[in-house]
């Protein structure tokens, strides 16, 4: 039960499911998350931390970069079940809509060019 209660507690927060809609189109580091959601680095990094802990979300070290993506689902069947529906919820919504339009020209060495 406390797996079940981790994963909906997960995408009980509307940035968290923008994170997850963002890491369906493609892997991002934190930078590009922030940067994509307008949020802070400490509060994009605890949201993926929560999505982490509760299996729907994954990272990766890549040099000095770490990569978030959607998580396999092996950790959790609650967050199987939840990321296999997830592409096929919430595409048509306005917010999502224009999140997904934003994030195609997020790129991490421009950020840090402007930086």
């Amino acid at each position: 039960m406390k797996e079940f209660v981790r994963v909906m507690k997960a995408l009980s927060d509307p940035t968290r499911v923008k994170i997850l809609k963002i890491l369906e189109r493609r892997s991002m580091c934190v930078c590009e998350l922030q940067t994509a959601l307008g949020t802070a680095q400490s509060t994009t990094s605890k949201h993926l931390k929560i999505l982490e802990d509760a299996g729907l979300a994954a990272s990766h070290k890549d040099g000095l970069w770490v990569n978030y993506t959607l998580a396999d689902g092996r950790q959790s069947p609650y967050a199987a079940s939840i990321l296999g529906n997830l592409r096929h919820w919430l595409n048509d919504a306005d917010e999502i809509s224009t999140l997904m339009d934003g994030i195609e020209g997020i790129d991490r060495f421009q950020i840090l060019n402007r930086n």
